[in-house]
């Protein structure tokens, strides 16, 4: 599999319409075809920005890839409002990104009072794997950051043999877990800092189910930061290097490969590669049949796996080409999904987007409603639940009910 790249440094505005000029379009035009505002067409030419998905509308009707249309160039031209998400992760900016001297990073300095207990120290990083699962958030924030530290000071004291490759083990676990949180709440930067982190300490052990999944996680980073063709590209690259032998593959790493091959059918669909997103689901479908009806489960890196989620990963496909009606045709063919399992809950999110789509607003609702009362703290951090209430909002004409408002409320989008 091969992933092409953009290297056009034009603003997004200017490629837009020599786009669009090349295929004889007017804006209106194009606006049209991509079922968007033309405002937003003249907006974008003019120099403004879109939401990832916008790009991606126009980029399918251009039949061209996302990327292309995406800005590299100007990273400072708007101004942020202030500096407050510094304070809120400031103990965790200090373990995964500290100062340095010459003679190590700052506060890292000092050696642990008692030989560090690797055994005690896997048992808290499933206990808080856990925690997070349970979507108390709080309590993985408050307990990273000394998770971390410790992680830090066990590899500076098994400094060779089988301790060392454990302890490396260890901190590439606490790493992913540090990234899975820092993209759920969209630090983005910081997130990549700690899975490029652990990449390299699962390489370092030559743990190459560890290796997958930092690699998986650090595909879904990206995505969220619009770096589809990145996404992509190392996604596929990890997988074709750590490709097991399915007859003889663990569970676990059949797992792992199947998750990645799936973030990057995300990530080439949303880039409007159709053809590279489902080969790399024919992939994983491979490994999810492997696994013989069983579940493979990593609570603290990749999550869960099973032929469930390449199901679901094709739907969410079928979703980000606009074609809602297919994705609910394959939806309805599915069991009901896990309400305990975050993949299951982004499916029923993927459900009530297409529902919105086809114009069921009720229907969407109902799903929203249902994820508020079970998952609330999930959900107010899920943009695309957000997204799907504003659009049934504005096509709704009777008035929203009390419990649509306190929908509204969670979601931050009164």
């Amino acid at each position: 599999m091969t992933v092409m790249r953009s290297n056009d440094d034009s603003p997004p505005g200017n490629r837009l319409r020599a786009l669009r000029l090349g295929l004889g379009l007017t804006q209106q035009q194009l606006a049209e075809r991509a079922e968007l505002s033309l405002g937003v067409v003249k907006k974008i030419e003019r120099g403004g920005t879109a939401r990832l998905e916008t790009y991606h509308t126009l980029a399918r009707t251009l039949g061209v890839r996302t990327s292309q249309l995406l800005d590299t160039s100007a990273p400072h031209r708007d101004q942020r409002d202030d500096d407050s998400d510094n304070h809120a992760l400031l103990a965790l900016r200090q373990v995964i990104a500290p100062p340095m001297t010459a003679t190590g990073s700052l506060g890292l300095t000092d050696d642990p009072e008692a030989e560090p207990d690797l055994r005690a120290m896997w048992q808290a990083a499933d206990l808080l794997a856990d925690t997070y699962y349970r979507d108390d958030y709080g309590t993985v924030a408050q307990q990273l950051p000394a998770l971390v530290r410790s992680a830090h000071l066990a590899v500076r004291h098994f400094d060779t043999g089988a301790e060392q490759t454990e302890a490396l083990r260890l901190r590439a676990c606490v790493l992913q877990m540090v990234g899975r949180y820092l993209v759920q709440v969209r630090a983005y930067d910081l997130a990549q800092m700690a899975l490029r982190d652990a990449v390299q300490d699962a390489v370092r052990a030559d743990d190459q189910g560890g290796v997958a999944a930092a690699v998986y996680q650090q595909g879904w980073s990206l995505i969220r930061q619009g770096r589809l063709d990145e996404a992509e590209a190392v996604s596929v690259a990890t997988a074709d290097v750590t490709e097991p032998r399915l007859s003889r593959a663990s569970r676990a790493s059949l797992g792992a490969w199947g998750k990645l091959l799936v973030h990057g059918s995300s990530a080439a669909a949303r880039n409007n590669r159709p053809h590279e997103a489902r080969e790399m689901l024919r992939l994983a479908r491979a490994a999810g049949i492997a696994l013989g009806g069983q579940q493979a489960v990593s609570q603290a890196t990749w999550g869960r796996f099973d032929w469930r989620t390449v199901a679901y990963q094709a739907i969410e496909n079928h979703m980000t080409a606009d074609n809602p009606g297919r994705a609910l045709a394959l939806a309805a063919k599915m069991p009901p999904p896990p309400r305990n399992a975050t993949f299951g809950r982004r499916h029923l999110l993927t459900v009530a987007q297409a529902h919105a789509a086809r114009r069921s607003g009720d229907k969407a609702l109902a799903i929203l409603l249902d994820l508020s009362r079970t998952s609330p703290e999930w959900l107010r951090h899920q943009r695309l639940a957000a997204d799907v209430f504003r659009e049934v909002r504005d096509k709704r004409s009777r008035a929203m009910s009390r419990d649509h408002r306190e929908l509204a409320v969670l979601l931050g989008v009164l």
